[in-house]
């Protein structure tokens, strides 16, 4: 039977429904509505629906979840809209109310209980890497997500996007809990490792390291560090997000740090987020908000600082660079210009600008393992973009979008290399050219 309704428990607000005024703005920048076509599969539809539920004219039931699932929590909404709807935080809470009062297939239940219990916990994913790269050294990864479409395209998602593995990821390489800085100590910094990008793309934190302690940072990692709890929070599941936030809190309250940083943008905005994630705990809310303060994105972080080291070309002739926009970058911590700015400061860089550049590359989190046909013919889009502005280096902040992006370049045949900023400005401090 379909659930009624939203419960009592912060359903979306009214007040920010009634703020809309169905104008259609959104549209053109909402990436599930390009592809899909449907007024319901757009902002302004989701947010008919919802008005709708509250008032008790239709029920939260399969036809409408799919419609709310079908949002890929961009933001490019928030920014668009002329009225200053908050978007961003209706699909919120619609989204726990999804996952408090409705029951999802057997199907789509198993699906997300593996992401939720594997992604986000660290050690885990480590357990299971060693499978993950038999199956490709078999190369049981050429046929596996063939078979599984037919099952489970979510489940043929994962297996078609798994990011190739090495023997050397595989081997865990625990950080000293404090790195000092090369030469003066300017700035005591803590750094968060992520949970995904730890294990399959763990060179972009050696970069951020290196940099760090290369413009005078102490860096402090510490140890225990899990989940910052972004994937959870996007889908949801707010219990889970919560503890996972908690716990992040407790492991950066012993050092007395200058600045939290972190070199993924969906992990950034959900850091300062934890303010509003843990506003009704009294014991955590007042330092969870302190806590949000003192995060920075690394681009945002060395944006502001001046640079006690030359940088170096990257190559012999100037280098053309085209910078992707991560969404939770650029409409949910409004940075855009500071990466450029940073691109900027390496000699040779020419910076190109792609098409659409703030459209969703359809990662989103887990969104492209959830909702893999649309998400595919926007990573599609965005890869042809990107290549079409003839750049030899895609530059992108965000591991999500990173493992997409280098997914759709392998189907197009196209080996174009995919660099988070930090590590092309290792390189350049270090003068190692292409």
């Amino acid at each position: 039977m379909p659930s009624p309704g939203f419960d009592a428990q912060h359903p979306p607000s009214q007040t920010i429904i009634d703020t809309c005024v169905h104008c259609g703005f959104c549209l053109t920048t909402c990436p599930s509505y390009r592809v899909l076509g449907t007024e319901m599969d757009s902002p302004r539809g989701r947010i008919y629906q919802m008005n709708a539920i509250l008032q008790g004219d239709i029920a939260l039931e399969t036809a409408t979840v799919g419609h709310f699932d079908s949002c890929l929590g961009c933001l490019a909404c928030v920014t668009a809209c002329p009225s200053g709807v908050r978007y961003d935080e209706l699909i919120a809470a619609t989204r726990a109310q999804i996952q408090r009062n409705y029951r999802r297939p057997w199907s789509e239940r198993f699906v997300r209980t593996v992401l939720f219990q594997l992604l986000p916990y660290p050690e885990r994913l480590r357990l299971v890497a060693p499978a993950l790269w038999l199956y490709q050294r078999l190369g049981l990864n050429r046929w596996v997500p063939h078979w599984l479409r037919r099952v489970s395209p979510p489940l043929a998602a994962m297996a078609e996007l798994l990011p190739p593995l090495t023997l050397a990821q595989l081997l865990p390489r625990p950080w000293p809990t404090v790195l000092p800085a090369q030469g003066e100590r300017r700035y005591r910094v803590g750094v968060l490792l992520g949970c995904v990008q730890r294990l399959f793309n763990p060179e972009v934190n050696a970069a951020t390291v290196r940099v760090l302690r290369a413009v005078g940072c102490e860096v402090v990692i510490p140890p225990q560090q899990g989940c910052c709890a972004a994937l959870p929070c996007h889908q949801g599941e707010t219990r889970q997000a919560q503890t996972l936030a908690r716990w992040m809190i407790d492991c950066f309250r012993p050092y007395d740090l200058d600045a939290i940083l972190i070199n993924a943008s969906g992990c950034g905005h959900t850091l300062k987020e934890y303010g509003h994630l843990l506003a009704e705990d009294v014991e955590y809310r007042d330092v969870a908000a302190a806590f949000s303060r003192q995060v920075k994105d690394i681009q945002e972080f060395l944006a502001s600082v001046e640079f006690p080291v030359p940088l170096h070309p990257l190559s012999s002739q100037p280098l053309t660079v085209v910078y992707q926009d991560a969404c939770h970058m650029i409409h949910g911590q409004k940075i855009s210009l500071q990466p450029r700015q940073l691109l900027r400061r390496i000699p040779g860089i020419e910076l190109r600008e792609p098409l659409d550049a703030a459209l969703c590359c359809g990662s989103a989190g887990v969104y492209n393992f959830l909702q893999p046909e649309t998400a595919a013919e926007l990573g599609r889009q965005k890869v042809t973009n990107l290549l079409n502005t003839g750049a030899q280096v895609i530059a992108s902040a965000n591991i999500g979008c990173t493992v997409q992006i280098q997914h759709y370049l392998r189907e197009r045949g196209a080996t174009t290399p995919v660099y988070h900023p930090v590590q092309l400005l290792d390189r350049s401090i270090r003068n190692l050219p292409f």
